[in-house]
This record gives structure tokens, sequence and C-alpha cells, in this order.
């Protein structure tokens, strides 16, 4: 939801909001925006939250979804999966266990009344060790394709508003308001840990190892466009292919 590029690579709670390509952070603003007037208005109390890609056990925080079994089945199965750009900007994921001790730290608290907090890991990683981990947690090496955020919106626009307006962008929080309001809070949880209590918790309810079809064909539609492109220019095979 903030507005991106960023004007600085630290985000606070006063860097500028605003959203060209996704939806959802526009309607995030204006939800925050509504509570703001009606605390100047009527004195009307609020406390305003922005976490940060939290997931928990049955979450697998991809570029390309988090709530299903989707990347995993592929990685497991030795089928490609795509990352956008080069892999290398940075993204944060916050464990919800973590999120909850700077959550409940401002119930209740009088002093965090009309104002605005990051609640977010202080780990950032880069798109390629985030999807390395959740290899090494499922015992195997993900074939990765990597393919520029915009040729992935020109073939899947819906995935590519999520990608332009947030996740293609490095993102690094600053969290020192919510540790000033909340006294002792911090994140516990690396990455590391957490995708491997994800994976172990799939693994213990075989039948929530779903697949979503739709961003399953979302894979698939993007690396055959991205092999005909490679193709066009000469490039026979492109990184994480099969060998044909």
């Amino acid at each position: 939801m903030y507005r991106k590029p960023l004007p600085h690579p630290v985000i606070t709670e006063s860097t500028p909001l605003g959203s060209l390509y996704w939806e959802y952070a526009r309607n995030k603003i204006a939800c925050e925006q509504v509570l703001e007037r009606a605390w100047e208005a009527d004195g009307f109390p609020y406390t305003v939250v922005r976490p940060s890609h939290t997931y928990d056990d049955g979450w697998i925080p991809t570029c390309f979804g988090s709530r299903d079994y989707t990347v995993a089945r592929r990685m497991l199965d030795g089928r490609a999966i795509v990352v956008h750009g080069d892999g290398q900007s940075l993204w944060t994921l916050t464990h919800a266990s973590d999120f909850a001790r700077g959550f409940v730290g401002l119930l209740g608290n009088p002093a965090a009344l009309g104002q605005v907090f990051h609640i977010t890991s202080d780990e950032s990683l880069t798109w390629d060790a985030i999807h390395g981990a959740i290899g090494r947690a499922l015992g195997v090496q993900p074939r990765v394709v990597h393919v520029p955020s915009e040729f992935i919106a020109a073939v899947c626009p819906e995935r590519g508003a999520a990608l332009l307006g947030d996740k293609a962008h490095t993102v690094i929080f600053d969290n020192a308001k919510i540790k000033r309001y909340v006294p002792g809070f911090r994140a516990e949880v690396s990455f590391v840990e957490g995708i491997r209590r994800s994976i172990a918790w799939f693994d213990g309810h075989p039948d929530e190892k779903s697949v979503d079809l739709r961003i399953d064909g979302e894979y698939e539609t993007v690396l055959a466009a991205w092999s005909r492109a490679m193709s066009s220019v000469g490039v026979s095979k492109v990184s994480g292919e099969a060998n044909r």
C-alpha cells in the first residue's frame, strides 16, 4: 500500500501511500482514510496496524500466492517455478506468532489511539532465498525461472498487479515505533524456522495439500510465454527448463 517506487528503501509509517496498479492496496488506503476522518471529526477511537505478508502453519508464502500447496507440489514434482525479476529484491515475511505479540501489546493501549504501526519481522530476504528456503524444507532443489515482472503482468494481468504494485519492489520496514509502544517486542521466528513449521503442518495434514489450479495454470502460462519469447531471440532453453 506504500507508493512504489519508494523514495527511500526503509519504510516508516509516514512513507507516502498509493498504488497505481493494485486495487487491493487502494482499498486498504481508503479504509484508513475513513477511520482518520472519523477520528478527526468525532474522536472515533482507532489504531491502524500495517503488517507485511504474514503467514502461519499451512501457509507457503511465494510471489504467486501463499494459501495452498501449489508451489510445494511443483517443487516436489521437479517442475519449474517462476520468480519475478532477478530474484534479488528484498521481501519481509512475518510469522503470525510474532505479529500477535505486537498486536496484543496495542490492545487497550490508550497511547496507540489515532496511531499507525508496522508489525513485521526485521528479517529481509531475497525472493531467491525465500524460494530456496521452501525447497530446503521440502528436501529438494527448486528449479527457478526468472521472468521480468512486466512480462508476467503482460501475460497474467491480475498477478502482475500484485507484483508491479508491491512484491517486485524491495521492502524493508522500520519497526522502531511498535517497539517504543510495546516494550520488549521483537520478531523471533526466522523464515527458515517458520517454513519448516509450515511444511511439517502440511505433512501432518495431508488432506490440506491442495493445488490451486488457477495458480498452477498461471505458472504454465508464464513459463510457456517466456520460453517462446526467449526462443524468438535465439535462446533455445531458459534457466530452470527441463532438458528436452
